[in-house]
């Protein structure tokens, strides 16, 4: 009888081992889930801050005005566009060609 209850309790030791095991591993995960989590909301965040100061800096007129006349060659009916190549583009340009 002895060596039953012995039986059954390395049984019973045997199965707590077990699942104290997968919850350690379990418990690993979930770490290194947040850890990947915390980082790629931070990211989040730091791309959040420069696109509310970029909406801020496009808020006033003038600043927008720019930014569109450099981007897509704009200008209004009252003014004259010069686009001035680069030698270094000329050159692209002429290897281009031939």
């Amino acid at each position: 009888m002895t060596v039953l209850r012995w039986v059954i309790v390395l049984i019973i030791v045997s199965l707590l081992g077990a699942g104290g095991y997968n919850l350690v591993q379990t418990n690993k995960t979930l770490e290194k889930k947040v850890i990947e989590l915390t980082e790629e909301a931070r990211k989040i965040k730091e791309e959040n801050k420069k696109l509310t100061s970029q909406i801020e800096y496009l808020k006033n007129p003038h600043n927008l005005l720019k930014e569109i006349k450099s981007n897509f060659n704009y200008r209004e009916a009252d003014e004259k566009l010069i686009i001035i190549v680069s030698s270094k583009e000329k050159e692209k340009e002429n290897e281009e060609e031939e």
